[in-house]
């Protein structure tokens, strides 16, 4: 900054409360940080990367451990520069921290000339991390983290060193996903909520969480200027209201994409199924709609016809099911879903393997080998919904129909018997699309909680013709919506008010 100023003198309270609580939540009698773990959520531009570089010089000035090694560890070498450079130029600027302090530009290090203490800023890898044996650690742009399939294990590996060094920390440093939250930066992120929240008592956290609360995100009354502030409490100084404004109106011309990126980067607000001009209009009402009191076997109990769904199948590609019953009381639809993929899919598509992951761990995915037994398990759960006496029909896409109307028939479900259906696509699904979107809004489609289907509901991009609409994905590729799509199938046959087989035999035989 002009003048180089001190953090003193430049920075605001808030910067110093976070810093008095990493280094004053230390017993020195024991040699034993009393909180261990923080996590410091901020929007962009609020010195984030110089606040790290200055708290981890501080640490490498006031360790009293010989030969320790502290660790700054980034996604990219961009962002481990970033931190780097402002740690450097700090020591430069004053002669007493280059007397004490030697830099070594050419590995991005920073030696204690007394101690031999070594501050390290390195960009990640397994092989970057394996064997550090740091006891203070700042993990950069944990978001980016989130996007690799390995970042746990990584993080893992990179933390190993605090087991036995007890007067140690680690500090995440974030600002929020410009996707939405996955893998090792969900899990962190949703933990140090639930400490915020007082719903986990854990005293040896500390989360700094510059959110909007929950109904402020619900009127977005983030958009309004004078709420800014709520997320970026270096405005006035680092950050500059009127630039924040300039950028808003920017992002609004810009479209979609780029409004979601603006107020996730700049607003924390956490990209979901509710952002994006093109979405869905179901969207909208999906969460309100979600039945906790909703799984499998709650849904066969409670209905009196059940229609499955199936859509996708191909290795590059989700196999998506959704069984849709309808309530003998209620008459309300019940939706459940689930759905299968290749292990090959988390190589293929890197960029949401952390993702897919996560919706195995909630038992929402089921990965499978090259055994490709996902053919098997649907047809397990269509053959106990026929033989429990529910089962009106099962909707396909009649373009993944192949073997598995072969596995099908097995159990005396085929197209001649008339429960194996084959739904329109394309812009003849536009009746089932419509349909759900206002059973959703008037609350007579309720479904299972599911982090997977929240994520391919956002995937969904409708676009509309002259005479008609279409769904397809935001992006080619990555962006998944088969089990959607499944949920479409189903709830094209549902629509005609179909009667389960074994009604229908007994109407028969009574006939």
């Amino acid at each position: 900054m002009a003048g180089q100023p001190t953090f003193g003198e430049s920075a605001d309270e808030w910067v110093f409360d976070f810093v008095r609580a990493i280094f004053g939540a230390y017993d020195a009698a024991r040699a034993r940080r009393l909180i261990r773990e923080f996590f410091l959520l901020i929007s962009k531009k609020n010195t984030k990367s110089t606040i790290a570089a200055a708290i981890m010089l501080t640490a490498l000035i006031v360790n009293w451990r010989h030969n320790a090694e502290l660790l700054i560890l980034a996604p990219r070498v961009e962002v481990a520069k970033n931190s780097f450079e402002p740690a450097a130029a700090m020591v430069r600027a004053d002669p007493e921290l280059t007397a004490l302090l030697h830099i070594q530009d050419s590995w991005r290090q920073i030696k204690h000339r007394i101690t031999g203490a070594v501050l390290k800023v390195v960009a990640a890898d397994t092989a970057t991390v394996s064997g550090k044996k740091a006891a203070f650690i700042l993990i950069e742009e944990l978001w980016e983290f989130g996007k690799r399939p390995n970042a746990e294990a990584m993080l893992r590996e990179a933390l190993g060193g605090m087991a036995s060094r007890q007067e140690g920390f680690v500090i995440y440093l974030s600002t929020q996903s410009d996707n939405p939250p996955a893998g090792v930066f969900k899990s962190k992120l949703d933990y140090f909520r639930s400490v915020r929240d007082g719903e986990i008592d854990d005293r040896k956290c500390l989360p700094v969480l510059y959110e909007f609360p929950p109904a402020m995100v619900e009127s977005k009354a983030y958009l309004e200027p004078r709420n800014f502030y709520v997320t970026n409490p270096n405005i006035g100084r680092s950050v500059d209201a009127e630039f924040l404004s300039d950028e808003l109106a920017k992002a609004r011309i810009g479209g979609p994409n780029s409004m979601a990126i603006f107020l996730a980067k700049h607003l924390n607000i956490e990209i979901g199924i509710g952002l994006r001009n093109d979405r869905w209009p179901g969207a909208e009402f999906w969460q309100r709609t979600e039945d906790r009191t909703i799984t499998l076997d709650s849904l066969l109990d409670r209905s009196e016809v059940v229609i499955p769904g199936i859509d996708g199948g191909g290795l590059d590609d989700l196999f998506g099911l959704t069984v849709l019953g309808r309530d003998r009381q209620t008459k309300n639809w019940l939706s459940w879903s689930h759905a299968w993929c290749h292990q090959g899919v988390l190589e293929r598509r890197k960029s949401i393997a952390s993702l897919l992951q996560d919706f195995r761990a909630a038992g929402e995915l089921t990965i499978v080998d090259d055994e490709l037994d996902d053919i098997s398990a649907i047809v397990e759960i269509i053959a106990t919904i026929k033989d429990r006496g529910l089962l009106g029909g099962v909707a396909v896409d009649p373009a993944g129909l192949g073997e598995f109307a072969d596995a099908l028939a097995e159990i005396g479900v085929t197209a001649e018997g008339g429960l194996l259906k084959g739904a329109p696509q394309g812009y003849a699904m536009m009746n089932a699309i419509k349909t759900a979107e206002r059973k959703l809004a008037n609350g007579t489609l309720r479904h299972a909680p599911s982090k997977l289907m929240s994520w391919c509901v956002g995937n969904l991009k409708i676009e509309p013709t002259a005479t008609a609409i279409r769904a397809t994905k935001q992006n080619a590729g990555d962006a998944k919506i088969d089990p959607v799509m499944a949920l479409f199938d189903a709830v094209t046959f549902m629509s005609l008010n179909p009667q389960a087989a074994a009604q229908l035999d007994v109407a028969a035989m009574l006939g």
